[in-house]
């Protein structure tokens, strides 16, 4: 049988240098097509759907705020710096006490050095600040950190070298010209998240509670570090570390230019924070929540020492900033309040009730002494009411925060959080004199009553100014 070609079989020739390629047309086929403009592709055939897949990046990263969080280009890199600045912060301070102390004999002179260095802060803190916002981070935070890192080093150098006494005053006091690395990392945030959106919000939301996080952190690890570097290596290393670590975490932070606030330049225009009555009230229930921290810190020293475990203190306190700090990290996954005036109250009030618990737990053994029956069992009954109390420190400190950011004029926010840190410093001060006078004159398990009532007045102080707060309400969450 003949071979027969399929109508559409295509026909070769070759024209020239070239190779054409034409339909071949057969009558029996039927006639040929009228020529015409290509016919467009006919649809794929469907195919079986695909199997469910693992849920992109960015969804995962929708669902996590912190991720969302860093997700920011620079973000981690000023995180970083930031925190290796930071941590010096909960260092200094036990330094100094362990170093002078032991070179001088004198725990009175160590205590009165680190109070001196306090008060220099909270009269200079503020005024960098300010400097901060008119001229930038970078411009300010850098020197004022090496001025902090020579005048540490000129502390080690005096009491190495047995100088007066008042040299030891004068080079710890050049240390108040510390930046202020969480207030001028919370800037950042509130800069990178401006605008009233909810989802700014919720960023903000997430950021502040990062940072009170990382405070918790560093005033946990800082103090076990500068205790174990000023012992376990030599007295002035604590010391020496935390200048170190104070320089290098602010020339990192600084080095992240892109997410810097814009410097405003002279803020004269701009209200002063402190003419804010909201503000105002709100540093009064800072200064009261700053003594409820340094009462509880004196007052447990006291009571391990009286119970003859002296040696666990410092464990016991880091409980409580430990159950701060994850309150903190939970607290930043949920929806920020609408009303943060009114959370506040809530927060104080709930740090109120969970105060009560160490009371109690320190009471449930007294009176006792070190080696009395039942004594042995109140410092981890004690533990755990301190952990449980920590919980409700980081809300309210989250909750402070997010309404300074909204009662401070903008180019002055460095200036207001600061204000807020020093009035916390006040109030540590405040609370720790309190609370040695008290466990000297009273029973030590019977101070837990001090931060007890200074919670008190925190929810008095709040309470009273609720109806300034609560003209100020966020975007809807």
């Amino acid at each position: 049988m003949p071979y027969s070609p399929a109508p559409d079989t295509p026909l070769l020739a070759v024209t020239g240098d070239s190779l054409v390629l034409a339909r071949r047309y057969d009558a029996r086929f039927g006639p040929a097509p009228e020529p015409g403009p290509p016919s467009a592709p006919e649809p794929p055939e469907p195919s079986e759907p695909p199997k469910a897949a693992r849920p992109p990046r960015t969804a995962r990263r929708r669902a996590n705020p912190y991720a969302r969080l860093f997700a920011i280009p620079g973000a981690r890199a000023f995180t970083a710096g930031n925190l290796l600045a930071r941590l010096p912060m909960g260092m200094f301070s036990v330094s100094a006490v362990i170093m002078i102390a032991g070179s001088r004999g004198s725990y009175a002179l160590a205590g009165a050095v680190t109070a001196t260095g306090l008060a220099a802060t909270a009269l200079v803190a503020p005024r960098t600040a300010r400097l901060v916002d008119r001229y930038g981070q970078a411009r300010i935070a850098v020197p004022a950190a090496a001025i902090a890192a020579l005048a540490s080093l000129a502390l080690v150098l005096c009491v190495r070298y047995e100088a007066p006494d008042w040299t030891l005053f004068a080079a710890y006091a050049a240390t108040a010209t510390t930046p202020n690395t969480g207030g001028m990392s919370r800037a950042r945030w509130a800069h990178l998240h401006r605008g009233a959106t909810p989802e700014n919000a919720a960023a903000l939301h997430t950021a502040n509670s990062f940072e009170q996080a990382a405070d918790e952190l560093c005033f946990m690890l800082g103090p076990v570090l500068a205790a174990f570097l000023c012992t376990a290596v030599f007295p002035e290393a604590g010391t020496l570390t935390g200048a170190v670590l104070l320089l290098t975490g602010v020339l990192v932070f600084a080095a992240q230019r892109s997410t810097e606030p814009p410097a405003t330049g002279r803020t004269d225009a701009a209200r002063a924070p402190l003419h804010s009555p909201a503000l105002a009230a709100l540093l009064a229930v800072f200064l009261a929540t700053g003594a409820v921290f340094g009462a509880t810190e004196v007052v447990t020293l006291a009571f391990a020492d009286d119970r003859g475990h002296q040696a666990w203190a410092g464990a016991v306190l880091a409980l409580q900033a430990a159950g701060s700090c994850a309150a903190g990290l939970l607290l930043g996954t949920l929806r920020p309040a609408r009303r943060v005036g009114r959370r506040l109250v809530l927060c104080v009030a709930a740090m109120s009730a969970l105060l009560a618990l160490p009371l109690l737990a320190a009471t449930a053994g007294a009176p006792g002494s070190a080696g009395a029956p039942g004594s042995a069992g109140t410092l981890p009954l004690l533990a755990c009411a301190l952990l449980i109390a920590g919980a409700a420190t980081a809300p309210t400190m989250v909750t402070g925060m997010t309404l300074v950011q909204r009662l401070t004029p903008a180019g002055r926010l460095n200036e207001g959080m600061t204000l807020a840190v020093t009035a916390l410093l006040a109030g540590i001060a405040a609370g720790a004199a309190a609370g040695g006078w008290t466990v000297e004159h009273t029973d030590p398990a019977r101070g837990y009553a001090l931060p007890l009532c200074a919670a008190l007045l925190a929810l008095l102080c709040a309470a009273a100014g609720a109806r300034r707060f609560g003209h100020d309400e966020g975007p809807a969450a």
